[in-house]
């Protein structure tokens, strides 16, 4: 199999080989386009026109963590009639709309480049998808659906029009993630993330607009994607992509192979200060609202066409101290994973691990934001009974 693999209108290498062994190879238009070692593609994964073989693995990886988790890859897998772990053949059905600005495609089908569309939905429509994970996972069309994004929650990907809702359709780039409220202990977490990119959002960690919206009935979070700007795709990878690690490795207790550290390290490398200020922003907001989720593929690299790599903005931010679970954050704060543990001493000693400016004082200066945004309590107009917003 050989795959098309196409970024801004380039297509800047192929994807061949099968499931186990297939690798990337630059294209030396690509390489002309963006010049050679060019890290618009990945950091981890340079436009040289050499690749090393001993980075074969992590090149496979790479894209593997384009594909959802959980059930909804089952779903997607079933849809398809495609093996489970075959990376090429499932970016070959669903690559065309994937996270960040890739569209996947095979070379070898006379379909192919497919004509983007979409088709308009009535919001008993866009109910009947956001129910329906099986028969249209992530609103994909059985037959015209490309689309794929990571996570194990529960959602869609829509494209929003002048006219309202509507499906994409061959590739074309979906504006939006909904994600459908839940049932049972669940039931409070599209609220809890709408009040947690609110904060975001107010701290200027953050830009994309979030809300809830009713849906014939259903309430659904929507959340405009980040990395789509005036409905072009904007490039991106996660901290799996860039740090090397797969699945459940986004956990640091699983695998070791991510922590805010490293995380750090590759800000300092590639991006700015200020970059890393944020990234200790984002930090604090976790710890402060009890976000435990903030793993390495809820934090990402921004790699825009026309500017310099940056961090990605806040995403997925969830308040989730007070819901049943371990009470452990995904990413350890001064080596420690306790939520209830973690001083403000912890933040400052994991901050000067990254050898942050003024680390103290980034700490005292980002607690205090924090505390007045959180004071201001702004509810939700969303928001289901019972519920308040929390500080």
């Amino acid at each position: 199999m050989r795959l098309a693999v196409e970024l801004y209108g380039q297509v800047v290498g192929e994807l061949e080989g099968d499931a186990r062994t297939f690798d990337f190879t630059p294209t030396s238009d690509g390489i002309g386009s963006f010049g050679t070692n060019s890290t618009v593609l990945s950091v981890t994964i340079p436009l040289s026109p050499t690749q090393r073989r001993d980075h074969a693995r992590r090149r496979r990886n790479w894209f593997a963590e384009l594909l959802p988790e959980g059930a909804m890859y089952d779903h997607m897998i079933a849809q398809a009639g495609l093996r489970r772990d075959d990376t090429p053949a499932f970016l070959a059905r669903f690559g065309r709309d994937v996270a960040g600005a890739l569209q996947v495609w095979d070379l070898d089908d006379p379909t192919e480049p497919k004509t983007p569309s979409v088709r308009s939905l009535a919001p008993g429509e866009v109910r009947a998808l956001l129910e329906d994970p099986i028969g249209s996972p992530l609103a994909n069309d059985p037959q015209s659906g490309k689309s794929s994004l990571g996570g194990v929650q529960p959602k869609v990907v829509l494209v929003r029009t002048s006219d309202g809702w509507a499906q994409a359709l061959g590739g074309y780039p979906s504006t939006h993630i909904l994600k459908p409220r839940l049932d049972g202990d669940k039931s409070t977490v599209i609220y809890d993330e709408e009040y947690g990119s609110r904060i975001a959002r107010r701290l200027g960690l953050a830009s994309f607009e979030t809300w809830i919206e009713e849906f014939d009935g259903l309430p659904a979070l929507v959340i405009e994607r980040y990395d789509r700007k005036s409905g072009e795709r904007v490039h991106q990878e996660d901290f799996n992509q860039a740090l090397g690690a797969s699945k459940n490795e986004k956990y640091q207790e699983i695998g070791g192979i991510v922590s805010l550290k490293r995380v750090a390290d590759t800000l300092r490398k590639h991006t700015s200060e200020a970059d890393l200020q944020r990234l200790a922003r984002m930090v604090v907001l976790a710890v402060g609202i009890g976000n435990l989720d903030l793993h390495a593929k809820n934090l990402g690299l921004l790699q825009p066409a026309d500017a310099d790599v940056a961090l990605a903005p806040a995403y997925d931010v969830v308040p989730q101290a007070y819901l049943p679970n371990d009470g452990k954050l995904a990413l350890a704060v001064n080596n420690k994973y306790r939520h209830t543990s973690i001083t403000r001493d912890d933040l400052y000693a994991e901050f000067t691990l990254w050898r942050l400016r003024h680390a103290r004082d980034a700490v005292r200066s980002a607690l205090d934001e924090l505390y007045s945004v959180v004071q201001q309590r702004a509810h939700s107009t969303g928001r289901p009974p019972n519920w308040s917003t929390r500080s």
